[in-house]
């Protein structure tokens, strides 16, 4: 009983910090899809069978058609878990142009991001979607047997995030995607690549390594590691293991490890020993089709690197150097030119993008890159971006766009792209490459998915994919209307079609792993260009047309290759398909061969009348001492947060009741927050010490408009705040004649400007950027606490003297006055709290310096799992100029951090010592602190 105990207390420690974590009683957190979108999109809804779909009315072909789809597959979907029906609501969302998904609680819904990408699966892409999350709405309901309330959703979704590791929700997912369908990613090679790569290279990673990651390798992902050990236990220990599992896991929730101990109860391992156990059936399946395989060695452009870096779709320029986008664990994407030396310049950096993507022609790179709503970031866009390389001027061809994949052609005076539009209507669209106007667009009856079109040496012709349920298609066409299909409905992973000299090169797995193709134009017969052990993409011809440049896949990630251009003859198909036990178990056929086609009511979704949607009781611990419990509430279109709760005093022996509300439908966000509590305080009197007590009514109100805006890989923010309160005191205890009964609407008023440029996984911290941050803070309503404040904060980042570290120079100043002469609302000297004050708080000048140490990537068994050492020193001055001078900082010292993952969970923990030093003139020994910060 005692050994149970301490695990049980253990588990709701660790519970308490992963709701503490989600949970926030301010900020009203949410894990995933917290942003708005414009309050002038007109939402409507259709209920079908448990399904609440709710949808903008651009999408109402679409949604009508999910609406047959999703109430025909679930029963498919959960059968392996004993599952025939859910209640779900799914929120489209087809305002971006990022493609998601996800299922969530707290509160439970499901949002389907409809923007297709441009690589995905042989599929329909809300299909895609559909498949894969409904499984999650199965795993979710399994184990909380699908009951809403008495809603305590967060709890169990902390639970879980405690209890089960994402390689198993996300690999089932996979694997159910995969049998369900003639598609899904575990029939993709590509999908696998990673991992086939380092294990046949000699990696071996460890189980933490494999799930959680790496800053310095390429790791095989948690998606692709779940579908892999999730195929082998469902081949082992049969279909019906993960319902066993999840069941016994919900039965018996308040154990250390549940998932490892239930998946050893009932398949005989525990989670690292089937890790070991895949790894060693990976690394026999694939040595064997390695040996089937044939493949070449490549000679390298790029020079060998020290971590994974990724050098993408390599051209090679007129004067033989080559041009590719590069990016790595160390550096964000830019574009760089590599010479015969091997030596690297860069072009540009850039911003971020839905999948790796340029064009080059004739001295112009053109692409596509995202941009954020400055306000509502449910809302982005996909634009156009022109760079010359002779003169470095930039300029964004499109804005409030949805263009995508842009291609240039021969001589860079049109550029041909996909466009989608709000009603999921795809088309191919030529725009001119100065200007940016459209001036052609390609009809698509039919609107299948369309990606990647190129145009041929002429300008005349372009080439493309399209995707179907039916599969891939390879397409070529003109402005006259002829289209001709060259590659009908294939379950082949065709991607980015290029015209040469002897036909069309295209990506494909014919051989089961990814290679370089051509099919011939007229003949229509295709041939192999590239024979890589691992994975070829991304043809271009070279200059000496006998020859292309192209990425060959390594340990390292995509690296740049050149080979003569010799076609062949098509080989067998090796491909190891992991997860046909699963499909054959399942034994579905294609579910989506025969959706109903019924046409279901569609009504209007009215907002105000959906702004509250209770989902939670969560216990909410603010300290030691306060604790208690609250009822939240969150829509279901992230635009109203509410709660209500109350909590304990423990020292005070006291309820305190409290209640909030954010509203986010409008450009500033609204907040007003509600508390009735207890206080208590000390004063001295000519009797000595004595103690008062009183209840006090806090109300709090705030508005603050967040303005957030992107351009290459530069971000700017404004953000604007003004708040008020009125707290009024009653019932007083004990407490002195002079005592203020009310507190009259204090006002605090903010304005933060920032500039950074994007961080790379191993920054630290910007390697430059700029915070400037005012606050004033005064009571022009009440005279009897007079008295103000202004603070100024200021913040530089700068590079560092190697790579990845950062340098931070902060000025800081306030000036208070009368009540709040006390008050501190600059950052101030580490060590300030353990320090005596020699004066006032007026400046302070902060100096750290931060820097990588090592990567160790270190598993200390189920303990923790190490990713990076971190260090860094720091002077820092308070008041300078009056209590300290540059030559004699207040405090100095130095720092070491650590993030890892502890006791084989997913939340990142940041450890952290500091060792700090104080100027002799305090009389003050050296002060160690400790730290642990979690982040999801």
């Amino acid at each position: 009983m005692k050994h149970f105990n301490k695990h049980k207390y253990i588990f709701f420690r660790y519970l308490t910090l992963s709701i503490l974590i989600l949970i926030s009683h301010v900020s009203f957190g949410q894990l995933f899809g917290g942003e708005q979108n414009p309050l002038s999109v007109n939402w409507r809804q259709i209920n079908t069978g448990g399904f609440k779909i709710i949808f903008p009315a651009e999408l109402e072909t679409e949604a009508q058609r999910m609406a047959n789809t999703i109430g025909h597959i679930f029963p498919y979907e959960g059968a392996s878990l004993g599952l025939r029906k859910t209640t779900l609501p799914i929120v489209f969302q087809n305002r971006g142009v990022i493609a998601n998904g996800f299922v969530q609680l707290g509160p439970k819904k499901s949002e389907f991001n409809t923007t297709p990408p441009q690589q995905f699966d042989s599929q329909d892409w809300l299909n895609n979607l559909a498949v894969h999350e409904l499984r999650h709405a199965a795993q979710f309901d399994k184990l909380t047997s699908g009951r809403a309330y008495p809603f305590p959703e967060e709890v169990y979704f902390a639970w879980m995030g405690a209890s089960i590791p994402l390689w198993f929700f996300e690999g089932d997912a996979v694997s159910t995607e995969t049998s369900l369908s003639q598609s899904g990613r575990g029939r993709q090679p590509a999908w696998i690549m990673p991992y086939r790569t380092s294990l046949l290279s000699g990696e071996k990673f460890s189980y933490s390594k494999a799930n959680f990651g790496s800053q310095k390798d390429v790791t095989p992902g948690y998606y692709q590691l779940g579908y892999l050990m999730s195929s082998l236990i469902r081949k082992n220990a049969g279909k019906a293991i993960f319902d066993s599992l999840l069941t016994d896991i919900k039965n018996r929730p308040l154990r250390l490890y549940p998932f490892s101990k239930s998946l050893r109860k009932f398949s005989g391992k525990t989670s690292p020993q089937w890790y070991r156990y895949t790894s060693e059936i990976l690394n026999e399946k694939w040595l064997d089709q390695d040996g089937l395989q044939p493949h070449q060695t490549y000679t390298l452009l790029n020079k060998k690197a020290g971590y994974a870096t990724d050098y993408f779709m390599p051209v090679e320029l007129p004067d033989g150097r080559v041009l590719t986008l590069k990016q790595s664990k160390a550096k964000t994407a830019r574009f760089i030119t590599i010479d015969s030396n091997k030596r690297e310049h860069t072009l540009l950096a850039i911003g971020y993008q839905e999948q790796p993507w340029f064009s080059y022609a004739n001295g112009v790179i053109v692409w596509d890159e995202i941009r954020y709503d400055p306000r509502f970031r449910q809302r982005s866009y996909s634009v156009i971006c022109r760079y010359e390389i002779a003169t470095g001027k930039f300029n964004t061809l499109s804005r409030r766009s949805r263009l995508f994949s842009p291609s240039l052609s021969s001589d860079a005076t049109k550029i041909i792209t996909v466009s989608v539009d709000l009603s999921n209507r795809v088309a191919l669209t030529e725009i001119d490459a100065l200007t940016g106007k459209i001036s052609f667009v390609y009809p698509n009856a039919e609107n299948l998915m369309l990606q990647t079109p190129s145009f041929n040496e002429a300008g005349n012709t372009i080439t493309y994919i399209s995707v179907s349920e039916k599969g891939k298609s390879l397409w070529t066409a003109t402005k006259s209307g002829r289209k001709t299909l060259l590659i009908g409905n294939s379950r082949q992973q065709l991607s980015r079609p290029v015209f040469y000299s002897k036909g069309i090169a295209f990506n494909a797995h014919y051989s089961g792993i990814d290679n370089i193709y051509n099919i011939d134009t007229a003949s229509r017969k295709i041939s192999v260009l590239s024979a890589s052990k691992f994975g070829a993409f991304n043809f271009n011809p070279a200059r000496n047309k006998d020859q292309f440049v192209f990425n060959d896949y390594g340990l390292r990630g995509y690296e740049v290759a050149t080979s003569d251009l010799i076609p062949d003859t098509l080989g067998q198909n090796h491909f190891v398909f992991f997860g046909a036990e699963a499909a054959a178990q399942e034994n579905a056929g294609h579910i989506f061969e025969n959706i109903p086609d019924s046409n279901y009511l569609s009504t209007p979704y009215r907002k105000l009348g959906h702004l509250i949607n209770i989902h939670s009781v969560i216990p909410v611990i603010e300290n030691d001492y306060i604790g208690g419990l609250q009822l939240r509430s969150n829509n279901l279109l992230n635009t109203m947060d509410s709660y209500a709760g109350v909590n304990y005093y423990r020292d005070l022996r006291r309820f305190e009741y409290n209640a909030g509300v954010s509203l986010k439908s409008f450009y500033p966000i609204f907040t007003a927050n509600y508390s009735n509590r207890p206080k208590r305080t000390f004063y001295n009197t000519n009797k000595g010490m004595q103690q008062g007590d009183w209840r006090e009514n806090y109300t709090s109100l705030s508005a603050l408009i967040p303005v957030n805006l992107n351009a290459l890989n530069n971000n700017y923010g404004l953000s604007a705040s003004v708040a008020t309160s009125y707290t009024q005191r009653y019932a007083a205890e004990n407490m002195p004649s002079n005592f203020i009964t009310s507190l009259n609407f204090p006002m605090t008023y903010g304005i933060t400007l920032s500039h950074s440029i994007r961080q790379a996984e191993r920054d630290i911290a910007p390697q430059w950027g700029q915070i400037l941050r005012f606050r004033y803070l005064h009571q022009p309503f009440d005279n009897n606490l007079a008295g103000s404040l202004f603070s100024a904060e200021s913040f530089a980042y700068f590079p560092g003297l190697a790579k990845n570290h950062s340098f931070l120079a902060s000025f800081n100043y306030q000036q208070a006055s009368g009540v709040r002469r006390y008050n501190v609302e600059i950052n101030t000297v580490y060590g300030y709290n353990n320090i005596l004050a020699k004066s006032k708080l007026i400046n302070t000048l902060l100096f750290n310096y931060r820097f990588p140490i090592a990567f160790p990537d270190a598993e200390v068994g189920p303990l923790a799992y190490i990713r990076n050492i971190r260090g860094g020193i720091f002077l820092h001055y308070e008041n300078i100029g009056n209590e300290t001078t540059l030559a004699q900082p207040k405090t100095f010292g130095m720092e070491f951090h650590s993030d890892m993952n502890l006791l084989r969970y997913q939340p990142l923990v940041d450890v952290g010592t500091r060792f700090v030093f104080i100027n002799q003139s305090y009389h003050q020994k050296p002060i160690v602190e400790f730290f642990v910060n979690y982040t999801f």
